[in-house]
């Protein structure tokens, strides 16, 4: 391909529209929207707007004159489309780990008698480290498997299966409706991670039949550095589940400050403390970038964005790296790893030249594409940098190799 010929796909997609949505550092190639969303060009003013005028001018109470008590459930209903789930069933709150720790608790609740917490190998370390500090504190057993073993070590001791749909390191993906059906066949309950698929791949939980989920709102829904975490509780579990975090939030009655906790009927049972306000701000303008898509034209052009990078990185750099992500385009989501040896020094290498991808140990080098702001062109000239840095051993010096605290 050309550059041409990258350009006149920019100019016949039908997304195009969306990346002025965006504030984009003028002369960078941003390809890490899987770790960290762009700047939404509507957030600065949502959060001008939330400290200076409601909290500023109408203090406390706006949290009845801008419903910030209702933030958690109203900025939620904007995922609907997002993830496929009714608006009744997603709530804003915590962070991933936090949501990961409340939903697999309440789970394994709800299936007492069963001592095992089904997971993969390799999957994101906090959901393993969140999944083995409960069995530790309530006498159960975490189970790795590789994840072509999944669908077969489901049993009739597995209280739940909690997987990450999309796997952060390489970019594969699990059939939902498939794993979904083996766990409710042997009466487990499935916990999905959505924290690399929300946003960046078109999602069914309830057409799936979904029974939980967590994700963030920093990557692909652009909600800021730290933006909250939401969950999913499907509609037909919420009266049977329970939060070990039993906060004031969660209360039937948060204002009647009783000493004994009522639950909350519905989602909202799962809320704990006061919900961060300026964050809340923030992701909603991020989940306002979405306003009018279609999650199936996102997934199409991520598929198209991802298969042309690897297509001209291999066309242009040969068996210099390695592809470490599924070949097949209808399992592999919105980001593209290659391995190489020196890749984190070849990362810093691209970062200074206007390419900002990032690294994983112990040598992949990843690649996001998020479907709203990166361009065909972008995709084109990144690909290019690559290979110009690769041949010319530009990587090769020492201010590239010093490992920084983030990779």
């Amino acid at each position: 391909m050309t550059l041409e010929d990258a350009e006149k796909l920019d100019a016949a997609d039908p997304l195009a529209f969306a990346r002025a949505r965006f504030r984009l550092p003028e002369g960078v190639i941003y390809l890490d929207g899987n770790s960290l969303g762009a700047l939404p060009a509507t957030a600065q003013a949502a959060l001008v707007n939330t400290v200076e005028h409601q909290w500023g001018d109408d203090l406390i109470t706006s949290w009845t004159k801008h419903d910030w008590i209702d933030w958690p459930t109203k900025i939620a209903a904007k995922l609907a489309p997002i993830v496929g789930a009714k608006p009744s069933e997603l709530l804003i709150a915590d962070s991933t780990s936090v949501c990961l720790f409340k939903l697999l608790a309440a789970a394994v609740q709800a299936r007492p008698g069963r001592r095992t917490i089904l997971s993969q190998e390799r999957n994101f370390p906090t959901d393993l480290y969140v999944a083995h500090g409960l069995c530790e504190m309530v006498g159960l057993k975490l189970r790795t498997v590789a994840p072509s073993a999944v669908l077969d070590a489901i049993d009739d001791d597995t209280a739940v299966v909690s997987l990450t749909h999309v796997d952060y390191r390489g970019a594969s993906s699990y059939d939902m409706r498939d794993i979904n059906d083996a766990g409710h066949a042997q009466g487990a309950l499935v916990l999905w991670d959505l924290s690399h698929s929300a946003g960046a791949v078109q999602l069914d939980l309830d057409g799936a039949g979904c029974d939980l989920a967590v994700g963030c709102g920093y990557k692909y829904l652009n909600g800021g550095p730290g933006a909250p975490a939401f969950l999913f509780v499907a509609e037909r579990l919420q009266d049977e589940l329970r939060s070990p975090l039993q906060g004031w939030m969660g209360h039937a009655e948060p204002f009647a400050f009783d000493d004994d906790f009522r639950p909350a009927t519905g989602i909202g049972r799962f809320l704990t403390g006061t919900p961060s306000i300026l964050a809340l701000a923030a992701l909603d303008a991020g989940l306002d970038t979405f306003e009018g898509i279609a999650m199936a034209d996102v997934e199409a052009k991520s598929r198209a964005l991802s298969q042309l990078f690897i297509d001209e990185v291999e066309a242009r750099c040969g068996s210099e790296v390695r592809l470490a992500s599924p070949r097949d385009p209808a399992i592999r989501a919105s980001h593209v790893v290659f391995a190489y040896a020196d890749g984190y020094a070849v990362m810093q290498a691209l970062i200074a030249r206007g390419v900002i991808g990032d690294f994983r140990a112990p040598d992949l080098m990843r690649f996001g594409f998020t479907p709203l702001y990166n361009g065909f062109a972008d995709v084109f000239n990144a690909a290019q940098i690559l290979a110009d840095i690769l041949g010319s051993r530009q990587w090769d010096q020492p201010r590239f190799r010093t490992r920084a605290k983030v990779t």
